[in-house]
C-alpha cells in the first residue's frame, strides 16, 4: 500500500522519485510507515500531506488540536491498538465510529477496529505528528507502579542483604521471577513513552529509587523496596549480556527491545559498584527520533552557512564542544548526513556506536583489546578515508593523530568536553598540540548546549521586568520590546510545562584575526572577544534569541547558559 501511496505522491509531484527512494529505504530500516518517514525527513509538510490523503481517498481532514475528545470515546478503543495503528476514536453516532487516521487505506486497521469495538467505522485524516502527540495525550495514564510492587511484596521475592556477595543462582532466580521481570520491563516501557532520555536505578543505605531524565531534568518515578535492589540489578545485567557475579567492578552493556510496528529501542547500560550496591543507568538509543535535519536543530541561517561550509572544505578538523548529554553525537550525524555521499569514503570511531547510518564504515571501540580512538585513527589512514570522524579526543596521542590527519588533506569531525568555543583552542594546547598545528589544522569549534521548549499547548506571555530581561545580558531597546512565555502546565506535558528540548549554538570559525592570536598565545577571554567582534554570537546570545522568539523560558537561559 505505501508503494502505491509513494507512486501517487511523486505522480502530484508533492515528492521527487529521488525523494521517495530515499525514504523508502530509511522506513525499511526504521520500520517506521512511509507517510511518518517523509514528513520526519522533510520531504513534505504535513499540512500537504494531510490534504493530499483527504482529496485522494474523499475523507474529511481535521485538525486534532481542536477535540476535546470523550474519555468514554477513547475507552472504546484499547490503547495498544492505537499505538499499533497509530489511530484515534474521535466519535460515535449510532452504530459508526468515527476514527481519526494518517492513511485512510489501511483496511487492516479498519478491520481490527470493527473487530474489537462492534461499531462499523467512519475514517478521517490527521498527520503523523498529530495523531502521535493526540494517542499520548489521551492514553498517558499513570502508571500503576503501587500495583506491582503489591505483587512483589505479595510473592516474596527476598534476597537476604549480608557482608557477603548473595547466592549467584538465588539472585538469577528472583531476577526471573515473573513480578520482578514485570516490574523491570514497564520501567523501560513507561521511559520510552514519557520520552526519557536516561533511566537511574539508585541505591543508597536506606532506601532505592528510580529517576527518569525527561528534557534534560531528572524526576524522581518511584521508590522500590530496598530489598528487592539485587534482584531488579540483577535483571537488567541479565538483559544487557553482563556478568551478575561481578560486582565491584565497572560493566558496560546494551539492551535491545522491539516496540510495537517494528520499532526497535537500544538502551546503553552503565553499571557502576557504589558503597551501598550498583547503580545502574540506561541511556535511551531511539533511532526514529534522531533528528538529522540541521535547520530543526535550532541552528540559525547564519549559524548553519558558517558550519556548512567548514564541514564543505576538503580537509581541516570542525570540533563539537559541550557537555555529555548536550547533542554532540546528534550535530555531528547531522553533518555527517549532509556529507554522505557515494563519492566519499567516511570511517567513524565511536565509543559507543549510538546509531547506525547507512553509507557510513562505523568502528565500535573496545579499549580491553587495545581498540582505542589513537589505533582506530591511525587504521582509517590506511584505509584510503576522505572523511573521518572521532568520537571524542581525549588525549595528546588521539589529538596529534586527527591534526596529522587533517593537515594531510582528510576532513576531521570530532568532540571535546569544554565550556566554550574559544576555550577548545587552550584544551588542544593544554593537551601539547603546538599553536601553529592549531592554527592550520582547525576550521571551526561549535559550542553547543541543550535547553527545554516550551509546551506548545500550555504557553502563556507573563509580565517581566525590563532589569530581568537586561541582567541576563540583553539590550535596553530588545528588552522593553520583547514578549517573554512560559507554560502554565497541562496534561501534554505532565504539569512541568516544558515539551522537547531545542539546542543553542556558539560557532567560532578559525578566522585571520583569531590564528594570530593564537599564535601570539593570548587568553580564551581575549580570544573569545575577537570572536564576538567578528559576529559570532554566544551561548548566551543564542539562548536569549530562543526567548525572544518564544520557544524557551527565563529560567531555562539561566541553566542552559553562562553570562558573557
Amino acid at each position: 500500500m505505501s508503494e502505491r501511496l509513494g507512486e501517487l505522491l511523486v505522480r502530484e509531484n508533492l515528492i521527487s522519485l529521488t525523494q521517495l527512494k530515499k525514504a523508502q529505504d530509511d522506513q525499511r530500516e526504521s520500520g517506521q510507515r512511509l507517510t511518518y518517514t517523509l514528513t520526519k525527513l522533510g520531504m513534505v509538510g504535513e499540512k500537504d500531506l494531510t490534504k493530499f490523503m483527504s482529496q485522494h481517498y474523499g475523507v474529511p481532514a481535521i485538525n486534532l488540536e481542536e477535540f476535546e475528545i470523550d474519555d468514554d470515546v477513547i475507552k472504546l478503543i484499547p490503547r495498544e491498538l492505537a499505538q499499533r495503528h497509530q489511530i484515534l476514536p474521535i466519535n460515535r453516532a449510532g452504530s459508526t465510529l468515527i476514527v481519526a487516521m494518517s492513511d485512510p487505506s489501511n483496511l487492516t486497521a479498519i478491520d481490527d477496529v470493527k473487530f474489537n469495538t462492534g461499531y462499523n467505522v467512519e475514517p478521517v485524516v490527521a498527520s503523523d505528528e498529530a495523531l502521535k502527540q493526540a494517542i499520548e495525550r489521551y492514553y498517558n495514564q499513570a502508571v500503576n507502579y503501587e500495583e506491582i510492587l503489591d505483587d512483589i511484596i505479595d510473592s516474596q521475592v527476598d534476597v537476604v542483604e549480608t557482608d557477603d556477595d548473595p547466592d549467584i543462582v538465588d539472585l538469577e532466580q528472583s531476577s526471573e521471577e515473573a513480578p520482578v521481570v514485570r516490574l523491570v520491563n514497564l520501567i523501560l516501557v513507561d521511559a520510552i513513552k514519557k520520552n526519557a532520555s536516561d533511566i537511574h536505578v539508585e541505591p543508597y543505605e536506606k532506601s532505592f529509587r528510580v529517576r527518569y531524565r525527561i528534557d534534560g531534568v531528572l524526576y524522581e518515578i518511584m521508590n522500590p523496596p530496598l530489598k528487592l535492589k539485587n534482584a531488579l540489578t540483577s535483571r537488567l545485567k541479565i538483559m544487557a549480556q553482563l556478568d551478575i557475579a561481578e560486582r565491584r567492578l565497572p560493566q558496560d552493556g546494551r539492551i535491545k527491545i522491539k516496540m510495537g510496528g517494528g520499532r526497535e529501542m537500544d538502551f546503553r547500560v552503565s553499571v557502576l559498584p557504589t558503597l551501598f550496591g550498583e547503580k545502574v543507568v540506561l541511556r535511551l538509543l531511539d533511532k526514529s527520533n534522531l533528528q538529522l535535519d540541521m535547520t530543526k536543530l535550532g541552528f540559525e541561517q547564519a549559524q548553519i552557512d558558517v558550519f556548512k561550509e567548514a564541514i564543505y572544505k576538503p580537509y581541516g578538523m570542525v570540533l563539537v564542544t559541550g557537555p555529555t548529554g548536550s547533542g554532540k553525537t546528534t550535530t555531528l550525524y547531522s553533518a555527517l548526513s549532509d556529507l554522505n555521499k557515494t563519492s566519499e569514503n567516511i570511517s567513524t570511531a565511536e565509543d559507543p556506536v549510538e546509531f547506525n547510518l547507512g553509507g557510513i564504515n562505523q568502528c565500535q571501540m573496545n579499549d580491553a583489546i587495545g581498540l582505542n580512538f589513537a589505533a582506530a585513527l591511525r587504521s582509517f589512514l590506511r584505509q584510503d578515508p576522505d572523511i573521518i570522524m572521532v568520537g571524542e579526543i581525549r588525549d595528546f596521542e588521539t589529538a596529534e593523530i586527527a591534526v596529522k590527519a587533517a593537515l594531510t588533506g582528510h576532513l576531521v569531525l570530532s568532540t571535546l568536553h569544554t565550556n566554550d568555543a574559544p576555550s577548545t583552542v587552550h584544551r588542544l594546547l593544554n593537551m601539547g598540540v603546538e599553536p601553529f598545528l592549531v592554527t592550520a589544522s582547525v576550521n571551526a569549534i561549535l559550542a553547543q548546549r541543550l535547553a527545554r521548549k516550551i509546551c506548545k499547548e500550555c504557553v502563556e506571555p507573563i509580565k517581566v521586568e525590563t532589569s530581568a530581561l537586561t541582567d541576563l545580558g540583553m539590550s535596553l531597546e530588545m528588552a522593553k520590546n520583547s514578549e517573554v512565555f512560559e507554560g502554565k502546565g497541562c496534561r501534554a506535558c505532565n504539569d512541568t510545562g516544558f515539551k522537547g528540548r531545542i539546542a543553542l549554538y556558539e560557532i567560532m570559525p578559525m578566522t585571520d584575526e583569531l590564528k594570530d592570536l593564537v599564535l601570539q598565545g593570548v587568553s580564551a577571554i581575549e580570544l573569545k572577544r575577537e570572536a564576538i567582534a567578528g559576529g559570532m554570537k554566544t551561548l548566551r546570545r543564542s539562548a536569549l534569541q530562543k526567548l525572544v522568539e518564544g520557544t524557551t523560558t527565563i529560567s531555562e537561559v539561566v541553566r542552559a547558559s553562562a553570562a558573557d
